[in-house]
């Protein structure tokens, strides 16, 4: 079987995604999430990730990431392993977790990526999960809008500074950008 080349070479910005085997939950309780987010914090300590945007749905997730180092495959194998193992392990059950190889998409830099963040956490808009990007507790959303601390892995500095260079405006900015959003997103959930 062939596969997608991927771009992996330094300094590229990806719009990941894994979906579950057949579409199957691949959280089941909070504590999974949790470990993830482990895991997904050790990636950011081993290869040198960083970590824009961050969405966690039931049978899949985004993120948002820049390489720095041509280290993709090595980082999504450790995630997505390590992850299937430990999940596995924890609800009695074998066999594949993930179903196909995780999906990466290019990101450009400027409006495009912040497009990609602005997509991923609103996913669960568009899935009907809730009504607000805030509103959902498995995203990068609002640790990076300020309401929350964020977790260390995450670059918060880097995704306001999309947004505007001085601190003070880059958050209004963020919270009105991703709200410009919601409409497109509420349309694409009536129309699903």
């Amino acid at each position: 079987m062939t596969y997608k080349a991927r771009h992996d070479f330094p300094g590229v910005i990806h719009h990941l995604s894994t979906r579950g085997n057949d579409r199957q939950l691949i959280y089941l309780l909070e504590v999974d999430r949790d470990e993830f987010l482990a895991i997904l914090a050790k990636v950011v300590e081993r290869y040198g990730w960083i970590v824009l945007a961050y969405c966690l749905m039931g049978n899949h997730y985004h993120l948002v990431v820049e390489t720095p180092e041509a280290n993709l495959a090595a980082g999504m194998r450790y995630l997505n392993g390590r992850y299937a193992l430990r999940f596995n392990r924890r609800h009695g059950r074998s066999n594949h977790l993930f179903g196909m190889r995780y999906h990466e998409q290019f990101v450009a830099r400027d409006s495009h990526l912040r497009e990609s963040i602005r997509y991923v956490l609103l996913n669960p808009v568009r899935a009907g999960l809730s009504s607000r990007a805030g509103d959902w507790p498995w995203s990068s959303y609002a640790a990076t809008a300020g309401f929350v601390e964020p977790p260390e892995f995450l670059a918060t500095a880097t995704a306001l500074g999309l947004f505007d260079e001085r601190a003070s405006h880059a958050r209004g900015r963020f919270i009105e950008f991703v709200a410009d959003g919601l409409n497109d997103a509420l349309t694409a959930r009536r129309a699903a």
